[in-house]
């Protein structure tokens, strides 16, 4: 049985301890097993900063995009082992495990490319130099620098992949080492990545780390010049922000947490129009895909009353065509939820949500059309069918906008039309990671997106002219930010080269100008070659 195991201080390190045993979500038959081991963290961030870090800050933003690019090749090159590994031990079906490596690799290639579009320097210059006095010769000018610490990423279940490689792409570029802890239930396909890198010697030694198991007191190691980003649930998030050294040590955290994201239909959407249909097709695809297991899923969606009954009937019709059952099976279209913790919660929350809601398709989620689920030992795997929900008149909806239900969930909420009262009901949700706007009416678009703007770190305009000419919301983009204010946690990552500022030190510089101009202009020059 393969065995996980961390890899920190230039070397994987081998457990006699504990081991923790990886399922198959579908059949629960023990795929791999994680060794926990005790890690000297002391040692080990020592090493990634004086090792990694030193390597890392000698390269320009062009030579660590390269590594960048070179890594994405590694992982594209592994790309059909990968999916296998997703599809048994994270239940996806094969498009969704595509979703997950493809985004990995893509992420790492488009950082490559803002690597090569700094060029050769070793630092950043922002924005214009500033005369401070009425001298001219008294001068400011801000800079930003790679910090001298260590990136720690702990990240979430779901993404095993993309969640290692969105983060390490935008550290590793701007010069820091990275510690990297994936969700554990899922962590065979990032164990498998972090292998394939470090036997293709792609980054420096000390660039990447990769914890195994439980991270043990790392947090109570990292000092002021360490940076921690979290996925995962808000409570989780709140405690690793209160970590006692990680107040005491002013340690950067950024946090990606719950997200009760919406989809809202346009009064102007007819049932025939383009816009409808991309709507249609968008909730439809983020119900089920990864099993509704995506912090930027589709959970609230908002219908005018005069619609409801096309929608209800519409979006029960692609919900029907779902086939849920053992992902291996090419014919399976949804499979099952990464662990019993994960069923057991989304029953629990489906159940909560029903005491404001009826059912429009799937019950409680354990009601399966046909002989589902499919290809898996009776009373095995740990599955769910599509469950899709309406607000019931009169109901104010408390658990619909508090709640999110981490699975394949959704609830119809009914509104008026009017921008206004949509934008109320969505800011109800206390931040998001996305929303999305369906309608050809620019006026409407145009008041629901400044509206929605303060609650989100990303909005989705779909329209009749852009249906088949984007991806849908769903999908996080590394040229845009995502994060979100509120629940949604306060973060931002990714951006393009925006992302790189959480990893860089943003220093004011004052002096003589012509010294300023020769050290930071000229100097940036001279670190691009000239």
């Amino acid at each position: 049985m393969k065995t996980v195991r961390s890899y920190v201080g230039g070397k994987w390190i081998d457990s006699s301890g504990a081991r923790t045993v990886l399922v198959n979500p579908a059949t629960e038959e023990p795929v791999a097993e994680i060794a926990v081991g005790a890690v000297d963290w002391n040692a080990a961030l020592g090493y990634a900063r004086e090792v990694g870090g030193a390597a890392l800050r000698k390269l320009t933003f062009l030579e660590r995009g390269q590594l960048l690019r070179a890594a994405s090749k590694l992982v594209h090159q592994h790309r059909d082992e990968l999916i296998m590994l997703a599809i048994q031990n994270g239940g996806n079906t094969r498009g969704d495990a595509k979703f997950d490596i493809d985004g990995a690799s893509g992420t790492l290639a488009a950082y490559a490319e803002v690597g090569q579009s700094i060029g050769n320097a070793r630092f950043l210059v922002d924005g214009e130099g500033i005369q401070l006095t009425r001298s001219v010769r008294f001068f400011g000018q801000h800079i930003a620098v790679p910090r001298a610490g260590v990136a720690v990423h702990i990240n979430a279940f779901n993404f095993p992949a993309w969640g290692l490689a969105e983060k390490a792409a935008v550290a590793l570029l701007a010069g820091m080492p990275v510690v990297s802890k994936p969700g554990t239930s899922t962590a065979l396909v990032a164990h498998r990545i972090v292998e394939i890198l470090v036997e293709g010697n792609i980054l420096p030694s000390g660039a990447l780390s990769f914890v195994a198991g439980s991270v043990g007191d790392l947090l109570a190691h990292l000092g002021g010049q360490d940076v921690l980003a979290f996925t995962g649930s808000s409570d989780t998030g709140a405690e690793l922000r209160s970590h006692k050294n990680v107040v005491a040590s002013s340690v950067r955290v950024n946090v990606e947490a719950d997200s009760l994201n919406a989809a809202v239909l346009g009064p102007d959407a007819a049932r025939d129009s383009e816009a409808y249909a991309q709507f249609i097709a968008d909730v439809s695809k983020d119900i089920t895909q990864k099993t509704g297991q995506k912090c930027t899923a589709i959970r609230r969606v908002l219908v005018p009353a005069d619609a409801l009954e096309a929608v209800r009937e519409d979006l029960g019709e692609r919900l029907a065509t779902v086939k849920v059952g053992n992902p291996a099976l090419e014919d399976v279209t949804m499979g099952p939820l990464a662990t019993a913790r994960q069923l057991a919660d989304v029953k629990a929350g489906i159940a909560r949500l029903r005491e404001e809601t009826d059912s429009i398709f799937g019950g409680d989620g354990s009601s399966f059309s046909g002989d589902a689920p499919v290809g898996v030992p009776k009373g095995k795997g740990y599955f769910l069918s599509p469950v899709l929900l309406e607000l019931r008149k009169g109901e104010r909806g408390r658990a619909v906008h508090a709640h999110e239900v981490f699975g394949p969930v959704a609830t119809i909420i009914p509104y008026s039309g009017a921008a206004a009262d949509a934008v109320e009901l969505v800011a109800r949700g206390g931040g998001g990671l996305v929303s999305s706007i369906y309608s050809d009416d620019r006026k409407f678009l145009g008041e629901l997106a400044l509206g929605l703007a303060p609650y989100h770190g990303r909005l989705f305009l779909g329209s009749s002219k852009l249906s088949g000419h984007a991806v849908g919301p769903g999908t996080v983009l590394p040229q845009l930010v995502h994060g979100g204010p509120g629940r949604a946690g306060g973060g931002e990552e990714l951006g393009g080269a925006r992302g790189l500022a959480f990893y860089l030190q943003r220093t004011a510089v004052a002096g003589d100008k012509p010294i300023l101009e020769a050290l930071f202009r000229a100097g940036e020059k001279s670190s691009n070659g000239d």
